[in-house]
């Protein structure tokens, strides 16, 4: 049996080798081999997440002839990848990238930071913001006013509270999704929502494409849940859907599941245009692939002049082949554990059922709290202050970092909650390391790829703003020139930093 789970063209090949010679090259740099330059260029493309691991490689011949060089220097610089690592071949099964052993994923930079830490450390892990007060507190007195009915009864409601399934299903409808109540379940979070729909359709073993790179708690519940995850490698720039990648992945590798951010991408901050949404509605359907499509950005646009499009289940209305994941957690708060699905009725009625043998259902309080927002139109004036605390807190990050680290790159995303960094061709988990030494704390990219992918890349959320977060720049800065020095940083202590 092979061990590639998706393909790469020759030419698709071609193009992206030939995209990294519009980089510069230091000052001084002697031209390497041509075969050695090619096995950089693929070995670059890998760590980058630009080419999946465990992606099929073009045979010899038909990538020399696309790069117009010969089979002799193909043949060296597959043999060069595979004495490292970065490449593994079977007689009759071809060639596929991979990652070198012992080059484990950081297991650091994602879970909260204890409050008793945060004079001493920015904490840049996660992407989440202080709750947007007064709405908080009036939602929760909101909900302790409705509660008295509900303390009545047995307080199990495994679809969720039916005027909270109704109020969700009105505003897509006044979307133009049409929905009905019995299309919606009430999760404990985003997370519990994808963690039941994983369990449903999944399976262990089971093939999930997942974008690359892709929101890394996502990945860790996947992988746990014994899903073989089929990376597909997202386009340059925020418009970063190739939907042809897409299709010949589904069409090749046949997933039983497809999980896209197409709002405002975690951690890319990419958004999707109708068109490719359209069409990848298209390509699932096609493959018989239930496409999960994560809304939780939906509402985090931060620039006035977004045209938003329409959501992803708008092309496929009766959710035979879309099912959607929303959640107050990113919008509002972290703190509320409120998520939901839509899906087609049957699919709603087998997410229930098996919820018996899970978490019953999801906090009442929690529940009655979001539909007072959703009822009184707090939602929408919480959603907006909440995109004024991000919008500022992403313009002072940007203004910081091209301050302190003006050869790092990135693209200025128009909503969502993250910045997604090239770290100036540093090492991301050396950085996440020596960060943390200095008083930052980040994420770095392996987190969001597959088996090591994106190791010069960090990302940085907009949960800091002013002069925390030229201080955060500062502080990366000097992790950076410890990690250009071949330092541990040990020796500098995080300076306590009160805003």
């Amino acid at each position: 049996m092979a061990q590639w789970t998706s393909a790469v063209g020759a030419a698709q090949l071609a193009r992206l080798l030939n995209s990294q010679q519009d980089r510069p090259a230091g000052p001084g740099t002697r031209r390497p081999p041509a075969y050695r330059a090619l096995a950089d260029g693929i070995r670059l493309l890998v760590l980058e997440g630009r080419v999946p691991v465990a992606a099929r490689l073009p045979a010899e011949r038909e990538l020399a002839l696309s790069l117009s060089v010969s089979r002799t220097t193909v043949a060296a610089a597959y043999e060069a990848l595979r004495a490292e690592g970065f490449l593994e071949s079977r007689r009759g099964a071809g060639s596929w990238t991979a990652v070198p052993a012992g080059n484990p994923l950081p297991a650091r930079g994602l879970e909260p930071l204890p409050p008793e830490a945060l004079g001493s450390m920015i904490d840049l892990g996660c992407a989440a913001l202080p709750a947007p007060e007064p709405w908080l507190t009036r939602a929760v007195q909101g909900a302790l006013e409705e509660l008295p009915p509900y303390a009545h009864t047995h307080g199990d409601y495994p679809a969720g509270l039916p005027a909270l399934r109704t109020m969700i299903a009105e505003r897509y409808t006044a979307r133009g999704i049409p929905t009905m109540p019995e299309q919606i379940m009430v999760t404990t979070g985003a997370m519990g929502a994808i963690d039941a729909i994983c369990h449903l359709f999944g399976g262990r073993g089971e093939r999930i494409a997942v974008e690359s790179p892709s929101y890394a708690n996502i990945l860790q519940l996947m992988r746990e849940a014994g899903a073989r995850l089929v990376p597909v490698a997202m386009a340059e720039g925020l418009t970063g859907w190739d939907v042809d990648r897409w299709r010949q992945v589904l069409r090749d590798a046949a997933p039983r599941i497809a999980y896209v951010v197409a709002d405002f991408h975690n951690p890319t901050g990419a958004l999707a245009d109708e068109d490719q949404r359209r069409r990848l509605v298209e390509a699932a359907r096609s493959a018989g692939t239930v496409l999960v499509a994560d809304e939780t950005m939906t509402e985090l646009w931060l620039d006035e002049d977004v045209s938003m499009p329409r959501q992803v289940c708008a092309f496929d209305p009766a959710g035979s082949t879309v099912v959607t994941v929303g959640s107050a957690s990113k919008a509002f708060w972290a703190g509320m554990r409120i998520g939901w699905v839509r899906a087609a009725p049957d699919v709603i009625r087998s997410l229930v059922a098996a919820r018996a043998y899970a978490d019953l259902g999801t906090p009442v309080l929690e529940q009655l709290a979001v539909n007072w927002l959703f009822s009184t139109g707090g939602w929408e004036q919480a959603v907006e202050l909440r995109r004024g605390q991000a919008r500022e807190n992403r313009d002072a990050l940007v203004a910081a970092m091209r301050k302190e680290l003006p050869t790092w790159e990135f693209e200025v995303p128009q909503g969502g909650l993250t910045l997604w960094v090239r770290a100036g061709g540093l090492s991301g988990s050396r950085l996440a390391e020596v960060g943390e030494r200095v008083g930052v704390r980040v994420p770095s990219g392996p987190r969001f790829g597959v088996d090591g992918a994106f190791e010069g890349y960090v990302r940085l959320p907009f949960t800091v703003g002013g002069a925390v977060a030229d201080e955060a720049a500062a502080r990366l800065a000097a992790a950076a020139r410890v990690v250009e020095s071949g330092g541990s940083g040990g020796g500098e202590a995080p300076r306590t930093f009160v805003a």
